[in-house]
């Protein structure tokens, strides 16, 4: 199974995300991570979609028919080496004495920052790869995780390069 990743620029309307998600659904690809946002202007919305597919034929075709749907203005696949990707988290984690310290430390080992503290609970937030993200979960199932909470991936090519010009729409 290969793993895409695939920025789209879209109108922020109604009903949208619907239309570009079916996309994925109709060519039976599995999305494993979507994030939607405003942009610079709020007229545009940002849709990143890390998916999983079995061929880079049925990729193209995907790809031929998104750019074909008239909300999107934009969009960009993207190359790991010429991109940079990060996911947050926020990890929800039982404070009680006994482990506390060694949860601690384990939390600054991969520089998680404390978010919120109380009797019952300590909240970390960290941000990184998405296998960063999955090495910190792991670690802390060590201790007793009481919620965990995901963005997904978000993208930006390195360099000079930008999705859109400000005169798109």
């Amino acid at each position: 199974m290969n793993i895409y990743s695939i920025a789209i620029m879209v109108r922020n309307e109604y009903g949208v995300l619907n239309r570009v998600t079916n996309m994925f659904r109709r060519r039976q690809f599995n999305i494993t991570c979507l994030t939607v946002s405003e942009t610079e202007t709020e007229e545009l919305s940002r849709i990143t979609v890390q998916f999983e597919g079995e061929n880079d034929r049925a990729r193209e075709q995907l790809v031929a028919q998104l750019a074909k749907l008239p909300d999107v203005i934009e969009f960009r696949e993207f190359n790991p080496d010429e991109s940079i990707s990060c996911e947050l988290l926020l990890i929800k984690m039982a404070n009680n004495d006994e482990q506390r310290r060694q949860m601690l430390d384990a939390a600054d080992a991969f520089h998680a920052k404390i978010v919120d503290y109380t009797r019952d609970s300590i909240i970390f937030r960290i941000a990184g790869t998405s296998r960063r993200i999955d090495n910190f979960i792991d670690l802390m199932r060590d201790f007793e995780i009481l919620e965990v909470c995901r963005t997904g991936i978000i993208s930006l090519e390195r360099g000079p390069q930008v999705m859109r010009t400000i005169n798109t729409l």
